[in-house]
């Protein structure tokens, strides 16, 4: 067998008994070595004439299997020549590998990436001959040519396929229609559906995904247009398009059309209103600060019998602390048989209320808002209440986290410490706790600032002078 290092080195040069590829078992595995060996040449030999590369392939011996062929391509994710080379050399100079719509799709997948659309759509028409096609095929298909403006060629694409015995249905169409409206492709995959109307047709899944995609991009004017086009085809829409309105609204500060949107639904669709629509009004609702209405609703919500998640109860929660409503935080709180709040924003509102922006941040969620809640309740006088508070805790097998003194020099270690603890000394000292003040004392000298230690040094100075 040729040395190695010789392969590497000189690729074009001819080993004494040259090794054709074999067909081996799909489930073995491929070899790091023999990968690397064949990228190399096809990525030294990728502008060479196709006997020289086929020549130099097949002085190497590599198992040539389905998994093999998928790795090369992953080590050409942008780079469509060597792939297709490779491709080529499967199919004339050694074609002991059948391919399938996977090994085919991962090309069209690597050509589609490079740009190369004439040979894309070369490669598109030889799968629909072979029907080498499945839904994956479609949806490559359509990104690539989407992005790349070709939209004539993508509604082409649909009657090639149809053309060539393929089924072209809605449930196809609607998976290319969410891919299109996922990467921000709205326009054009309302070009597509439109276009391909006659052919195929549209359903509601159809008109949500592109509802969804216009609300995504922050289009409003077209989302409503595609809206009235259902309503007026006789598609209801279904729970999401609605709760997809009615979110894109709030974040575009149109509250009054998304509770009207949210009224419609109580009315006319009351079964079909669930958790997820009253926690999204009820969230956008808390970060307007009309907790009121957030209340009525979440009132409302468990008159039916919905039961509220960690989510919707922590939005109300956080609703409450940010317009000081501890009393009524605490009663929804003591409410909750499993505690299971771990909304990070709930946490973070809560902290700038009561600690600023410096708050404790502990690793357990649960002890974090414990932390908080319980320094609301002394904040407002509340002291029973904490006292209880901890007690259930301490019972349900949190344990309750300790003082920290390093954290709490750590936050202060700035210039409203050194006047925190300038503060605290004086007090103590009036109090008679002389040997805590000037401890106090001393660590706002040490977190004093450059400037503050300089202009403290020369104030010392012309006080000696």
């Amino acid at each position: 067998m040729q040395n190695d290092s010789e392969t590497k080195t000189n690729p074009h040069k001819t080993p004494a008994k040259p090794l054709s590829p074999r067909l081996a078992n799909p489930q073995s595995p491929v070899d790091p070595a023999h990968l690397l060996r064949v990228c190399t040449i096809l990525y030294q030999q990728q502008n060479s004439p196709e006997p020289c590369l086929h020549s130099n392939l097949n002085s190497l011996s590599f198992n040539l299997t389905h998994e093999f062929f998928l790795q090369v391509c992953n080590n050409f994710p942008l780079s469509w020549r060597p792939v297709y080379l490779f491709y080529q050399y499967t199919q004339q100079a050694n074609p002991t590998l059948a391919h399938t719509a996977v090994s085919l799709n991962k090309m069209l997948d690597v050509v589609g990436k490079s740009r190369n659309i004439d040979l894309f759509w070369e490669l598109i028409n030889e799968m629909g001959r072979r029907r080498l096609v499945n839904h994956v095929t479609f949806i490559i298909a359509l990104k690539t040519l989407a992005k790349a403006r070709e939209l004539k060629k993508c509604v082409e694409f649909f009657h090639v396929m149809s053309s060539r015995g393929i089924e072209c249905d809605k449930e196809i169409l609607n998976e290319v229609v969410k891919s299109l409206c996922g990467l921000r492709l709205v326009e054009e995959a309302r070009f597509v559906v439109f276009k391909l109307k006659e052919m195929i047709g549209v359903d509601g899944v159809t008109y949500k995904c592109l509802i969804d995609g216009f609300c995504d991009v922050g289009d409003l004017v077209e989302a409503s247009k595609i809206w009235n086009l259902m309503v007026d085809e006789g598609f209801d829409p279904c729970v999401g398009a609605v709760e997809k309105m009615m979110e894109t609204l709030f974040k575009t500060n149109r509250d009054v059309e998304a509770m009207t949107l949210f009224k419609m639904m109580r009315v006319k669709r009351m079964g079909d209103l669930g958790l997820s629509g009253y926690r999204l009004v009820i969230e956008w609702t808390c970060k307007k600060g009309k907790v009121e209405n957030a209340r009525v609703v979440f009132d409302e919500m468990r008159e039916r019998g919905i039961e509220a998640d960690s989510l919707t109860l922590g939005a109300l929660v956080y609703g409450l602390l940010a317009r000081r409503r501890v009393n009524e935080a605490y009663g929804i709180v003591e409410g909750i048989e499993k505690p299971d709040i771990r909304v990070p924003w709930v946490n973070e509102g809560a902290v700038e209320g009561h600690m600023g922006k410096r708050g404790r941040k502990g690793k357990d969620p649960l002890v974090n808002f414990d932390t908080i809640f319980v320094g609301g309740l002394v904040k407002a006088g509340k002291s029973l209440e904490a006292t209880k508070y901890v007690e259930r805790a301490t019972k349900r097998g949190l344990e309750v986290p300790r003082f920290n003194y390093n954290q709490f020099l750590h936050y202060y270690s700035n210039e409203e410490g050194v006047a925190m603890f300038e503060e605290v000394g004086k007090k103590l000292r009036e109090a008679g706790m002389v040997d805590l003040a000037d401890i106090f004392q001393r660590y706002g000298e040490r977190m004093a600032t450059r400037d503050r230690r300089r202009n403290r040094a020369v104030e010392s100075l012309v006080e000696r002078t």
